[in-house]
């Protein structure tokens, strides 16, 4: 049996925040890495360091178009994941998660490697059950201003279990809670990053409705251990499994927390709170817990210190 170390990793949207994570992970497992990115909301910045290891090869390329390279193992992780982002393009969007999920599964295909998903929470839309269990089907706007990421990364995870069922393919299907760190995009529009940047500027911290919305906030060492060991785990565990951490916040704790850790003297100011925002958001993480032995270790204080600091660096 092979081990790591001794894999040919391809890792789509390697140059985004999580990607470039996972890179990091993979090639200080003396894993051969080929990061792909199209540079859409992905920077070379995350992955600059790593340039010189010649275990890592950076390569322009939009997964919306077929690839053919020479691989075991493929992370699929290329999308905008903001709604700043995804919905700029909404159109590219879907067709980033729906044609590259059958592009880089169409690859697994002839290459007989084992494929991992990196899918979303917003495949429970606004959920009616709280916390979220992953046979829960959802409660997702077809035709609103999310659904080309909702929808799309439903229609992903369609097909990569029909590829499993037709054509016997490896898969595994991740469905990532919200999750923060270093390399986050300081204007992604994701509330972790916009009130740590408003914090640090001293501008007003923008609360979308009253702030009684709940979010649970997953710090990125502890999303890239559970994505490595779903990838590692048995064939049978194909998922999908819900990761993040069940710890739940609401807007305002959050921002209390980030103007206290960030010594600054924001207020925050309310607006309307955008369609389809989930009121409510926390995975039930029994499953990944069970099978996979995981469960996040870094508690929200300690992660927003890493990610200030991280922000602080930037923003000089």
């Amino acid at each position: 049996m092979r081990h790591a170390g001794d894999w040919r990793v391809l890792v789509t949207g390697g140059a985004g925040f999580l990607g470039s994570h996972l890179c990091d992970r993979l090639v200080a497992r003396g894993e051969d890495v080929l990061c792909v990115d199209n540079f859409y909301t992905g920077s070379k910045r995350n992955v600059a360091h790593l340039l010189g290891n010649p275990r890592f090869e950076l390569l322009r390329h939009d997964v919306t178009f077929p690839l053919y390279v020479e691989v075991d193992r493929i992370f699929n992780f290329a999308c905008p994941a903001s709604p700043i982002h995804y919905q700029h393009d909404p159109v590219q969007t879907t067709k980033t998660s729906v044609h590259g999920a059958i592009n880089m599964l169409g690859l697994a295909k002839r290459l007989r490697a084992r494929i991992l998903q990196a899918s979303t929470s917003e495949v429970y839309g606004d959920p009616e059950i709280h916390p979220q269990p992953e046979n829960y089907w959802g409660r997702v706007n077809p035709i609103g201003p999310r659904s080309c990421y909702d929808e799309g990364k439903r229609c992903a995870e369609t097909l990569f279990f029909d590829y499993y069922r037709q054509h016997a393919l490896e898969i595994k299907v991740v469905r990532i809670f919200n999750t923060y760190g270093p390399r986050m995009h300081p204007n992604d529009g994701r509330v972790v990053s916009n009130f740590i940047v408003q914090a640090l500027k001293g501008e007003d911290i923008a609360i979308y409705g009253d702030g009684s919305q709940t979010r649970s906030f997953c710090y990125v060492d502890d999303l890239i251990d559970a994505v490595v060991l779903a990838m590692d785990s048995p064939a049978d565990m194909i998922g999908p499994v819900n990761i993040g951490n069940p710890d739940e916040f609401t807007m305002l704790e959050l921002a209390e927390k980030i103007v206290r850790l960030t010594g600054s003297k924001s207020r925050w100011v309310h607006q309307p709170l955008p369609q389809d925002d989930p009121r409510r958001r926390q995975p039930d993480i029994s499953l990944a817990r069970s099978a996979l032995g995981w469960q996040p270790q870094v508690s929200l204080d300690d992660g927003l210190g890493k990610t200030i600091a991280y922000f602080r660096h930037l923003l000089r």
